[in-house]
């Protein structure tokens, strides 16, 4: 094990050996598999449970279920996927889900039973039951579960309000070091309780930051999901892949005054049909054989299509046909959460609308987590592992979290004599900046990002909308890096940075597909080329 190491400038010790920067599924699957030999420190933005995580409704697929084949769960992905997948990540995903599987049941946590085995849901894009579940707030009871192995072993530091700034590179050495590998040696992030920004360094440094769903106007993101590893990974000099491939989730509550409440895959799973709120018409069939339970891409293009045609602010999701009892046992977190707001769904329809739901691409990584860069892993929603293509197949991604938290960490642990300690690293240098009277910038130019990604760069895109997306990012990159280097960083301003760098890297992604497949829908370039080919963006 490393000594403990000196921080320059912090005037504090460390005994950490690995850092994690997320506190989600990826991150503390991770954690728990590397404490066994390892300190490690696992920072988290805001709380231990605010990531992506705990919002997890449907579940987590595995072929469990006698009939089902790991072929039919690789075909089904592949399918989903458009053909874009990487084979033998999916193979590995998805063999290695019943051992996930088990893992998490030894953790505690309750999934649902029948008849004294695992209850397996069906959902959009699956050819057989195989989601594993706790009820409908399956991510919420993981998430309890591995927070409470993670604070009760003595190897695992958990630090929450830790907002990551930048990744700390062989640049911000104060020894002379000439050439070499790329490395990575930790983070610098602010303490958004104290807003001092400290120096974390470590041997490996694993990023599992989850997606970049805010840059988004509407998404069932929660609000921390702002890019933050994928930006800091690119600017450090990693490749990023697909980052053109954002999935939109069909049906999201249509309320205005909750924006963000995602109505699981598994109300159409258990029979719940798609209709206009003007005729009660099921439209599903006009636009693909497989109805409710196609996969979402087409699922999301269709309601957008009808909303549009017909002038609607959403379309209906109805299951008031099922048994009452049925409906209350199967969904009863939805069921009270929608009855608060005056809709009871055992008797009428939900309003729904699509919404930003999981980023696809993110930093390339191989089928241990290992990035670009000596020393850098990343895990979960903000890595491209080729697991999901071109449209990720419901409930792959806890999925993914825990399949590749445990395989960078077993790597980690592997390689563990190749990692050198961390040399003198540079503290935060805050001399030359001040105090901002000129915070509405942040919020002005959030809004307007957020705003124009959506239209511009949403469901359906031309050239000319990505375009208008193209220039306006140059002008608020332009803005926020003159703000960036004249004031001290805040929360806001960190995440606005990552932001507008994600939304960059998304646009550009687009620009360079000219085809349509999957979740990129481009009506210049409508038809899917033969060969599925990445779209991999390398840093200059």
């Amino acid at each position: 094990m490393a000594p403990a190491l000196f921080l320059p400038g912090s005037g504090e010790l460390t005994e950490h050996d690995v850092l994690i920067i997320g506190s989600g599924a990826a991150g503390l699957t991770a954690a728990l598999v590397l404490a066994e030999k390892c300190r490690v420190l696992v920072l988290a933005k805001g709380a231990l449970d605010g990531g992506s995580t705990a919002w997890a409704q449907g579940g987590i697929a595995a072929v469990l279920d006698e009939g089902d084949t790991f072929e039919d769960h690789i075909r089904d992905t592949m399918i989903a996927g458009a053909g874009l997948n990487r084979r033998e990540t999916v193979e590995f995903v998805v063999e290695h889900a019943p051992e996930a599987i088990r893992r998490l049941v030894d953790l505690g946590v309750p999934f649902n039973e029948e008849a004294g085995a695992l209850h397996l849901t069906r959902e959009g894009g699956h050819s057989h039951r195989r989601i594993v579940h706790v009820n409908d707030a399956t991510g919420y009871a993981v998430q309890e579960a591995l927070i409470k192995a993670a604070r009760a072993h003595p190897n695992i530091t958990l630090r929450p309000d830790m907002v990551a700034i930048d990744l700390v590179t062989d640049r911000h050495r104060t020894d002379v070091k000439a050439g070499g590998e790329r490395r990575v040696w930790g983070v610098y992030a602010l303490d958004a309780r104290t807003g001092k920004v400290e120096c974390f360094s470590a041997r490996a440094t694993v990023l599992a930051t989850g997606g970049a769903g805010r840059t988004y106007l509407f998404s069932t993101a929660p609000r921390g999901a702002t890019g933050d590893g994928i930006a800091m990974a690119w600017r450090a000099g990693a490749r990023v892949s697909n980052m053109e491939f954002m999935q939109f989730h069909p049906t999201c509550l249509y309320n205005l005054d909750v924006k963000n409440f995602l109505i699981t895959e598994a109300v159409r799973g258990e029979g719940g049909h798609l209709k206009l709120p003007t005729t009660g018409e099921r439209f599903m069939p006009r636009f693909d054989p497989r109805e409710e339970l196609a996969p979402r891409d087409i699922v999301a293009r269709a309601i957008d299509h009808e909303i549009k045609r017909l002038g609607l602010d959403y379309v209906h999701l109805d299951i008031s046909h099922k048994d009452p009892e049925f409906v209350r046992g199967h969904f009863p977190n939805i069921y009270e959460r929608l009855l608060a707001l005056g809709i009871d769904m055992t008797k009428e329809p939900i309003p729904v609308v699509p919404a930003q739901h999981y980023t696809c691409g993110g930093v390339l990584v191989d089928l241990a987590g290992r990035t670009d860069l000596g020393g850098l892993y990343a895990v979960g929603e903000c890595s491209e592992s080729g697991l999901h293509g071109a449209n990720r197949l419901a409930s792959n991604s806890l999925l993914e979290c825990f399949v590749f938290g445990d395989s960078a960490a077993r790597d980690i642990l592997a390689r563990w004599d190749e990692f050198e300690a961390p040399p003198p690293l540079r503290p935060w240098d805050a001399s030359r900046v001040t105090d901002s009277d000129e915070e509405v910038v942040i919020k002005q130019n959030w809004t307007e990002l957020r705003r124009f990604m959506w239209n511009y760069v949403g469901i359906v895109r031309t050239n000319k909308r990505l375009e208008r997306a193209a220039h306006r990012i140059k002008l608020l990159k332009n803005e926020v890096n003159d703000y960036y280097g004249n004031f001290r960083v805040t929360a806001d301003l960190i995440e606005l940075r990552n932001l507008l760098q994600t939304a960059e890297l998304i646009v550009k992604s687009a620009r360079a597909r000219r085809e349509s497949r999957g979740l990129h829908y481009n009506r210049d370039y409508p038809a899917t080329q033969p060969a599925a080919r990445d779209t991999i963006l390398v840093p200059n």
